[in-house]
């Protein structure tokens, strides 16, 4: 008994006829009859009585075709299904991001991708940057977008594919230097900063910009990330250094009502942004849909903002690729 043979006597079953089952199945009437006789050899049981053209069903038939029924439909659930998942329309995800674009940015990407899909299910987590490489190294999650620091010391357990991006100084649109076309370091020796907290490694790269040409740094407000800043920045309270997705945040949701400029550096600093894949847990085709079109769509936004963006493999090895 094979589901070919299942499925030839569910069709003759409903139409009593070898023509019509073999016009429905697109085969021919001998391959139906062979089918047929198969299945009843394999059973050691009659299942029709011959009367002229028409099959009349023996009472056991009409039992098989109660379970042969249920066998195919529930193949065809599998089936559809299957399908589903392979062409990323269902399923379930697992992702991370850190707090900035999960404000807004991702959120928006995800509702947008995936529509009004019953059939997918989605776990959004707002997490720190440091939070969310544990959490891909651990292979816990199916992906995650994230601030990058290369690691020290032991192998890393995932893979990650770095998106890098020119900053900008963010200033308050009535400041002297919002008039610049761009803005050194030097520039904002010893004005009232905003910025992350001190072990931030964004934030160590901003002091040591500023030691380096020999400028103050005073900070004046810290976050534990870059869109708060904004309303202080907008009140003239202090200037301070984002990542583009900052920018392309504030120019979609525009928080300052206008009152903040953004200005290129003189000497490009570039931001890491990187999308984190475990590197044990194969990704579903639904996470590899989505993963890539939310990095088409990051570049897409960094471009806009003209931040220059490139991009850069790192495995699980910690072997760059370029």
């Amino acid at each position: 008994m094979n589901l070919t043979q299942l499925s030839v006597f569910r069709e003759v079953m409903e139409s009593g006829s070898i023509s019509q089952t073999a016009k429905k199945l697109n085969r021919t009437q001998p391959a139906i009859s062979l089918a047929l006789k198969n299945l009843e050899k394999s059973l050691g049981l009659t299942l029709f009585e011959r009367r002229g053209r028409r099959l009349v069903p023996v009472p056991e038939a009409h039992y098989l075709l109660a379970e042969t029924a249920g066998i195919l439909d529930r193949l065809a659930t599998i089936s559809s299904t299957m399908e589903g998942l392979i062409k990323g329309h269902s399923g379930s995800l697992n992702i991370a991001t850190m707090p900035g674009p999960s404000a807004f940015l991702f959120p928006r990407f995800i509702s947008q991708s995936l529509g009004e899909n019953p059939d997918i299910q989605i776990t959004l987590s707002s997490r720190s940057s440091p939070q969310i490489i544990e959490l891909a190294g651990t292979q816990n999650i199916d992906f995650g977008f994230a601030d990058f620091e290369h690691s020290a010391g032991r192998k890393a357990q995932y893979s990650a594919e770095l998106i890098k991006a020119d900053c900008f100084c963010a200033i308050d649109c009535d400041h002297p230097l919002a008039s610049r076309d761009s803005i050194a370091i030097s520039d904002l020796s010893g004005m009232p900063m905003g910025g992350l907290y001190a072990t931030h490694p964004f934030q160590r790269k901003i002091r040591q910009e500023f030691q380096n040409v020999s400028a103050i740094y005073d900070p004046t407000v810290t976050c534990q990330y870059f869109l708060p800043l904004i309303p202080f920045v907008s009140s003239g309270q202090c200037s301070t250094i984002v990542d583009p997705l900052t920018v392309a945040t504030e120019r979609e949701m525009n928080l300052s009502n206008g009152k903040v400029v953004f200005i290129p550096l003189v000497n490009p600093l570039r931001y890491e942004y990187a999308i984190l894949e475990p590197a044990h847990r194969p990704p579903s085709q639904l996470a590899l849909k989505i993963k890539a079109g939310w990095k088409a769509e990051v570049l897409k936004m960094l471009e806009e903002v003209k931040a220059n963006p490139r991009t850069e493999w790192i495995g699980d090895e910690s072997d760059e690729q370029t």
